[in-house]
């Protein structure tokens, strides 16, 4: 016999790649990286990545292209990624209103050009698909002050893969951090929330819980409902057998197994 035994309270059995879930800080450590790049972090990609996808509109069954802008983040627990979808394309609503942007990251829906008393006109233009999702991230990553200047001068090359600006806030941003909710998707995917983001200080939880509770803020993940950070605890559900199915093996009245 050849049995290397260990104490039953020592742990050997692998759990395979550790999740997590809730709110936590991140920096940002690259965006758009090269696989060398990605290997020089650490992080082992076979293949090199690819950051153009496309994607079926259910309207109208066309297949539209995306340029993914990816941010990778990284705090003491977790190294992971997440995309912002962008396009050349003007984000026009279902009932043909415009999405309107200007030089502050706000944001309307107007036919014409929004004529709201607390609208600023500096800058205004029509928003690009994906460009709302990146400048509120910036928002909170660069922790821009209220009417304060948050805008890419490049933003139509931004959206044809050409990321200089960004990479180069990057740079300049090296050391702030950015409050995001992370999930797990399908139990083994981590998944970032992008529809809110948070500042470090003040830190507002109840933002996310607002946004979480609007009709378009679901977050299609598993994350604990309090948004606690921590390892990732899977909801467990035990399904009772049916009655009326037959059992397999031997009946049980003949001393055998269920």
């Amino acid at each position: 016999m050849a049995i290397q035994h260990n104490d039953s309270d020592q742990e050997v059995a692998s759990g395979g790649v550790k999740l997590f879930a809730g709110l936590a800080n991140f920096v940002v450590i690259a965006v758009n990286p090269t696989k060398d790049d990605l290997h020089e972090l650490g992080i082992k990609v076979k293949e090199e990545p690819s950051y153009w996808t496309k994607i079926k509109d259910k309207e109208t069954g066309k297949e539209n292209e995306f340029f993914k802008l990816t941010f990778w983040i990284q705090n003491p627990d977790l190294t992971t990624r997440f995309d912002i979808l962008l396009s050349d394309r003007p984000r026009v609503s279902k009932t043909g209103k415009n999405q309107w942007i200007n030089n502050v990251g706000q944001t309307t829906w107007s036919a014409d050009a929004p004529a709201y008393e607390w609208w600023k006109k500096e800058g205004q233009r029509h928003a690009l698909e994906g460009e709302e999702i990146l400048i509120d991230f910036v928002k909170a990553w660069a922790n821009v002050k209220a009417d304060d200047d948050v805008y890419f001068e490049t933003m139509g090359s931004i959206v044809e893969g050409e990321i200089e600006e960004i990479t180069s806030l990057a740079t300049q941003l090296k050391d702030n951090r950015v409050r995001l909710l992370i999930g797990v998707k399908d139990g083994k995917y981590q998944t970032v929330y992008v529809k809110m983001f948070g500042r470090v200080k003040p830190k507002r939880d109840d933002l996310f819980v607002k946004s979480l509770n609007d009709e378009y803020g679901q977050f299609k993940a598993e994350f604990p409902h309090d948004l606690q950070w921590g390892p990732f605890a899977p909801k467990l559900a035990v399904v009772a057998a049916d009655e009326d199915a037959e059992t397999e093996g031997v009946p049980e009245e003949e001393g055998g197994w269920v």
